[in-house]
C-alpha cells in the first residue's frame, strides 16, 4: 500500500490544460501487470475529450513497447501525473529510455505502487487516471495524409516503422492527493 493518500473527484472539475500534457506535465503510464511485476512507461502524447457517449482518454504507445504488451493483456490501464520538476523530469527521462522487459524500473527508481480496483498506478504522482480500455487502434503509413509527419516520426532514425496504437480508454475514476 502506499504511503500516499488519493482522494476521489468527478471528471467535471478536472481542470488541464490539453495542450500542456507531456510538456509541462509529463505523465506515467501504468500498463498493467504480469503477477506482482508492474510496468511503467514515460508518455509524452495522449488526450482527453468525450468519445462514444463517454469521458475518455487517449494514450499513444508504439507497437514494440513492453508497455503495449501489457496493455494488450488487460482490460484497464492508469495515468499517473507529476509535478514538472528537475528530479521529476529526470525521472521520466529514465523511464521513456529504458525497459521493462530488462529490468524493473519502478524498484531502481523506488516508486511505490498503488492499485484502485485492480489497476496499478504510480503512488508518487499527483494525479490518477484510472481508464477502462475500449479502443486499440493500430496506426499505418496509408492512414496519414500528412506525410512529412510519416517521415519524421516514423520513416526515419531507430523508431522506423515502429508505428504507434491509439489507445483511448472510458475515464473510470479520477484521483488527486
Amino acid at each position: 500500500m502506499g504511503k500516499h493518500v488519493f482522494q476521489p473527484f468527478d471528471h467535471n472539475v478536472l481542470a488541464i490544460d490539453p495542450f500542456t500534457v507531456g510538456v509541462t506535465r509529463p505523465a506515467l503510464l501504468v500498463t498493467g501487470h504480469e503477477g506482482e511485476k508492474c510496468n511503467a512507461m514515460t508518455i509524452g502524447w495522449g488526450t482527453a475529450g468525450r468519445i462514444w457517449n463517454t469521458d475518455a482518454g487517449v494514450i499513444f504507445v508504439r507497437g514494440s513497447r513492453y508497455s503495449k504488451e501489457l496493455l494488450d493483456k488487460y482490460d484497464s490501464f492508469s495515468v499517473t501525473f507529476f509535478r514538472k520538476t528537475k528530479t521529476n523530469d529526470l525521472m521520466l527521462k529514465y523511464f521513456g529510455t529504458a525497459s521493462g522487459r530488462d529490468e524493473d524500473k519502478l524498484k531502481t527508481s523506488h516508486m511505490e505502487v498503488d492499485y484502485f480496483k485492480g489497476t496499478p498506478y504510480i503512488d508518487e504522482g499527483e494525479l490518477v487516471a484510472i481508464l477502462k480500455k475500449i479502443s486499440v487502434t493500430e496506426m499505418k503509413a496509408e492512414d496519414f495524409a500528412d506525410k512529412e509527419i510519416l517521415e519524421k516520426f516514423y520513416t526515419n532514425g531507430h523508431d522506423k516503422d515502429d508505428f504507434h496504437y491509439i489507445v483511448c480508454g472510458s475515464i473510470l475514476q479520477l484521483m488527486a492527493r
